[in-house]
């Protein structure tokens, strides 16, 4: 697979459903699990598949991003592995951003051309799911097929939010409906017993795509209007070649806006979560850190996941991702939380002096209690501070946190003064 095949990671838009989480970062270098960060997720699984040559496509607040892949992926000297960031620029043929999922790819390809392969494989920035390309890859061969699709089966409820495929029985795809409101009896399809069983009748597209190498530069240059994979490219792909469907039955959730972020991380604490990162076959990836230990006092846990570098005093941490270098202090409960840590430890020196002046450190303080929310990196909230989020609060968005599906997401680096009540 190393010499076969290249992989191209789309970094996605502007993210706007998941913010606030996207007001200075990508979606890709959101973090997700207390440690990693979403791009972890597809490169590692390349590199658990043999694929150690990737792409990734950037364009909206790429800055913590590259910092993150620049200090994570490093391979040996001698090695041809590589994890690059190709960043929307201009050119004398193009002066624009990226308009869409195929362009991207388009606009980028006199650098992804100058690298020998047969196979692309293209992949989105923002999903949660372990899955072994080199089977997609091997029935794409065996298939000849010009492009393979992979399909997840979904329920009723669920297909109207995704793109719908139908394929015969060798599993060539034959038609193709992006996000069907009505008519969905037409779009039955023969999923297999166990997915039956559980309702998932409907095949939908993943966003993973495996392309010929000549195919996909003959299709992106034949009508440069086209500018998205899913709206324009295959469905006249389907019409003209042999696209192929590879079905995936394992746990792949699309992390597209706040609640489903919120509900994948909160999954993760399950005593046996659907997305296993306890899987020596599939590692996680991700920048190494020298941090010690976590430091735990006083706390009753249930259900929780706590990263390396925290120092936690709270009274009770349950259905909860504590991050990297978080600090939790005496007296607090969290309960159905996420909390991302921090970037930095503040120095006795530092913390002498803003106790002095009164100020908030970064963590969370005393005697809070936070419940429904999601609290990004760097943040200080004060002692004595009160968030419950839940479905009797408005969405909206503040100065210090937005309300998203009840969800309280308080922003990166706010200041939290003690005594507040959300």
């Amino acid at each position: 697979m190393t010499d076969k095949v290249l992989g191209v990671i789309l970094g996605g838009g502007q993210g706007s459903r998941l913010s606030p989480l996207t007001q200075t970062r990508s979606k890709p270098a959101v973090p997700i699990a207390g440690k990693y960060r979403l791009v972890d997720i597809p490169i590692s699984n390349c590199l658990n598949s043999g694929i150690h040559r990737m792409f990734v496509l950037t364009q909206f607040n790429s800055a913590s991003l590259n910092k993150h892949i620049k200090n994570t992926y490093h391979f040996s000297h001698f090695s041809t592995a590589f994890v690059d960031i190709l960043a929307a620029e201009q050119t004398v043929q193009n002066s624009g951003w990226f308009q869409g999922t195929a362009d991207a790819v388009r606009q980028c390809m006199h650098h992804i051309v100058s690298h020998e392969f047969d196979y692309i494989l293209i992949l989105s920035g923002d999903q949660l799911y372990q899955m072994d390309f080199k089977d997609m890859i091997e029935k794409h061969i065996e298939a000849a097929a010009e492009i393979t699709i992979a399909t997840i089966p979904v329920t009723a409820k669920d297909a109207t939010d995704f793109g719908i495929l139908k394929a015969d029985e060798e599993n060539m795809i034959t038609s193709f409906i992006e996000k069907p409101k009505t008519g969905l009896e037409d779009w039955v399809s023969d999923t297999g017993e166990e997915m039956q069983s559980e309702g998932r009748n409907f095949l939908a597209s993943m966003g993973i795509y495996v392309f010929n190498r000549d195919y996909l530069i003959n299709i992106l240059n034949e009508n440069e209007e086209e500018k998205d994979f899913g709206k324009e490219i295959l469905p006249r792909a389907i019409r003209e070649s042999r696209v192929l469907s590879f079905q995936y039955e394992g746990y792949w959730t699309d992390i597209g806006n706040i609640s489903s972020f919120f509900e994948a991380n909160l999954g993760l604490t399950d005593e046996i979560p659907k997305f296993n990162m306890f899987d020596s076959n599939h590692a996680i990836f991700t920048r190494a850190r020298m941090l010690p230990p976590s430091k735990i006092s006083g706390t009753t846990l249930d259900k929780t996941i706590i990263a390396e570098g925290c120092i936690i005093q709270a009274s009770k941490v349950e259905h909860a991702v504590l991050g990297i270098r978080s600090r939790i202090g005496k007296d607090t409960v969290i309960t159905n939380a996420y909390i991302m840590g921090s970037d930095r430890y503040q120095t006795l020196e530092e913390i002498q002096e803003e106790n002095s002046k009164g100020n908030s450190l970064i963590g969370i303080g005393d005697r809070c209690f936070i419940n429904n929310a999601i609290i990004d990196k760097n943040c200080r909230i004060g002692n004595d501070v009160k968030i419950n989020g839940g479905d009797h609060l408005e969405d909206g968005d503040f100065e210090l946190y937005a309300v998203k599906d009840g969800i309280v997401v308080i922003k990166k680096g706010a200041v939290v003064p003690s005594g507040t009540v959300i």
